[in-house]
């Protein structure tokens, strides 16, 4: 039967049993023999714990940092002060920096960002609270997509790293990322 739904379903299912999507990220990773960074604003680290929760995470995970402020997001990623400026922190450009810049920094085979606002407070009608950006880098390419989530704080930064896995997990699979707006 699991045989007969994942031909009908494919890419929307990552597992089955008990089996988490960072073990399943980790996994492919590892079967692979590739790397990966993280450059984390709006989940603040959640995505890099996630990930450290699988053993031998060490293996495929290389490091990530939290870039909250744009300070950091210039300093420590090199994304372009003029382009924050110009877009927002939240913004397509940015994560896409982000990305390229965190996968630079630790020399590594994805680079993956994400930025958003995950309220209660700091939206706008053109970014409301649940705004997000996800960008991942590779050696070929950088891709990103906007999605707006919904629920509360912890929601919002729940659904944004689980999301941000998947873009491993489809982009190593080969499947295409769900859009977003």
């Amino acid at each position: 039967m699991e045989k007969e739904i994942r031909s009908l379903v494919g890419a929307y299912v990552f597992a089955s049993g008990n089996e988490s999507m960072e073990a399943i990220v980790g996994g492919m990773l590892q079967k692979r023999g590739m790397t990966l960074s993280l450059a984390e604003s709006c989940t603040g680290g959640l995505i890099g714990n996630l990930l450290t929760n699988v053993p031998g995470s060490s293996t495929y995970l290389q490091g990530g940092v939290v870039v909250y402020s744009n300070r950091s997001k210039v300093e420590l990623l090199s994304v372009s002060a003029q382009m924050i400026e110009r877009w927002g922190a939240v913004s397509d450009p940015v994560v896409r920096q982000m990305a390229e810049g965190v996968r630079e920094r630790f020399k590594t085979d994805l680079g993956v960002a994400v930025t958003g606002i995950a309220g209660p407070e700091g939206g706008s009608l053109e970014k409301p609270v649940g705004t997000v950006y996800i960008g991942l880098a590779a050696e070929e390419k950088t891709v990103s997509r906007k999605y707006r989530f919904w629920g509360t704080r912890k929601q919002v930064k729940l659904n944004t790293a689980v999301m941000a896995l998947d873009w491993i997990r489809r982009y190593l699979h080969g499947d295409s990322f769900l859009p977003g707006f």
